[in-house]
C-alpha cells in the first residue's frame, strides 16, 4: 500500500489559518468568476481518506453546504465520544498516539491521507510524518489569528517541487519532504 501524508491548505501572507475571531471568509477575498479549484479536486483524487482535528470537523459541519468530502474522513478527538447520527456513516472518530492512529487507519487499507486542520498538521509536523505540503497563499495580512506553523523539536527540510499562480493574485507552492 502506497503511504503518503499530504497537505492542501490556504494560509495568509503573514501564515495564519483562521483570522482573530475563527474567520475564514478573508479566503475569498480575490474574485473567482470561474470558481477555479487551485488543483482541489486533482488533489483530492489522490488521496484515499481525511484525517482532521475535532474542530476542524465542527467547523465544516457548521457550514451551511453538504457534506463535501465523498472520501472517509478520520477526526482524531479525546473530547468527543461518538460522531453526530447525520454523519456516522461519513466521519469516524479515531484517537491515540499519531502512530496508534495512523496504524488503525492504514489497517483499513487507507495509505495516502490528506491531513488537515492547524493543530493535526502542527502535531504532525512535530512526529516528523508529512510528506509534502501544497500551501496556497492569499495576498493578506491578518495580523493575528491560528497560525499554520509553531515550534518543533527540529528542523524539517522541504523541497519545492513546482509553483503555480491562480487569479494573477494567488500563489501555490508544493513541497515535498527530503528525507
Amino acid at each position: 500500500m502506497d503511504k503518503k501524508n499530504s497537505v492542501f491548505i490556504a494560509t495568509s501572507l503573514d501564515g495564519f489559518i483562521a483570522d482573530k475571531n475563527g474567520g475564514i471568509d478573508w479566503l475569498h477575498s480575490i474574485p473567482n468568476p470561474d470558481n477555479d479549484d487551485m488543483g482541489y479536486a486533482e488533489f483530492n483524487n489522490g488521496i484515499d481518506a481525511l484525517v482532521m482535528g475535532r474542530t476542524t470537523f465542527e467547523t465544516v459541519v457548521g457550514f451551511d453546504v453538504p457534506w463535501p468530502y465523498s472520501k472517509p474522513v478520520f477526526v482524531l478527538s479525546n473530547k468527543l465520544k461518538e460522531m453526530p447520527e447525520s454523519h456516522k456513516d461519513k466521519a469516524f472518530l479515531v484517537n491515540g498516539t499519531l502512530t496508534e492512529i495512523l496504524e488503525q487507519i492504514h489497517g483499513k487499507g487507507y495509505g495516502r491521507l490528506y491531513i488537515d486542520g492547524g493543530t493535526t498538521i502542527r502535531n504532525f509536523l512535530t512526529e516528523d510524518l508529512i510528506d509534502e505540503m501544497v500551501l496556497t497563499t492569499i495576498p493578506v495580512l491578518l495580523g493575528g489569528g491560528s497560525s499554520l506553523f509553531g515550534e518543533l523539536p527540529n528542523e524539517l527540510k522541504f523541497e519545492l517541487t513546482e509553483t503555480k499562480t491562480f487569479l494573477n493574485q494567488i500563489s501555490q507552492r508544493h513541497y515535498k519532504r527530503k528525507r
